[in-house]
């Protein structure tokens, strides 16, 4: 009698996903519900079902699959309900910048400005970003890749809360792997934090070239800490100063701090 294969479950793969986002500290996942499904409060006589038997969103299992590409990915995105900032976003802030960059920067988390126009760092924030790429790299924005750790805005512009940030953290490294950035550049604590898997703080971290799977990552002041203190800007420059040289790039033949 032939061997008869096999099929995987969805159940299979959905239990594996979830232990994945437990080991990485998830304890709340959202799960949308098909009409008429067992998990649909509507349906008539039915139960809520557990989580574990609900309909698997698009963001679990394998985020970025063999083949996938960044335009997938944002879509994955864009539905995501793994954690409590979907009930309180206008829209989720996936990245800007082509794909096909050979230097990304990552911040920390939308704020009023990103979440309104679905683009990172177009605040007041972003505009001093831009400055330092453009007037202190000499650089264009769109020659570089800008995403955050967070794709959506925390209530108030809070700091990111560690549940949040497990819930994004594979959506960040599907685009790092995606993008395949030679140098990445991040921009205040979290995104170092994010991207060195240290809690060291960033006063002592800016200037210190680490790595993240091989990738050489420099950290910096984030922009809207040079708003607040200005005569910051001057480390910053430093920092990227050192990651024109890491790529090979000339630096601009000026005097002054980034983004002055």
């Amino acid at each position: 009698m032939p061997t008869r294969s096999r099929r995987p479950r969805r159940d299979d793969a959905l239990s594996a996903a979830l232990g994945y986002f437990r080991d990485l500290g998830v304890r709340e996942v959202h799960l949308p519900s098909r009409p008429g499904s067992p998990a649909d409060p509507a349906a008539a006589g039915s139960k809520a079902a557990p989580a574990a038997e609900a309909a698997p969103s698009a963001s679990l299992g394998n985020i970025a699959p063999a083949g996938s590409s960044l335009a997938t990915l944002r879509e994955t995105v864009a539905s995501c309900q793994l954690c409590g900032l979907c009930r309180t976003r206008t829209q989720t802030v996936f990245a800007d910048g082509s794909g096909k960059n050979r230097l990304m920067f990552v911040g920390e988390a939308p704020g009023a400005d990103e979440d309104a126009t679905g683009v990172p760092f177009v605040g007041r924030a972003g505009q001093l970003l831009t400055k330092m790429i453009e007037n202190g790299m000499g650089l264009s924005r769109k020659d570089v890749y800008i995403a955050n750790v967070l794709k959506c805005r925390p209530p108030g512009n809070r700091n990111p809360e560690p549940a949040e940030i497990a819930s994004c953290r594979p959506y960040l490294d599907a685009q790092i792997d995606l993008v395949k950035p030679v140098v990445l550049v991040a921009l205040g604590k979290f995104a170092a934090h994010f991207l060195l898997e240290t809690e060291e703080p960033i006063t002592r971290l800016r200037g210190r070239w680490g790595s993240r799977a091989g990738i050489p990552v420099m950290p910096t002041y984030h922009p809207s800490f040079l708003l607040r203190q200005p005569e910051k800007k001057k480390e910053a420059w430093e920092d990227l100063q050192q990651v024109l040289r890491k790529l090979g790039l000339p630096i601009p033949g000026r005097k002054g701090e980034a983004g002055s």
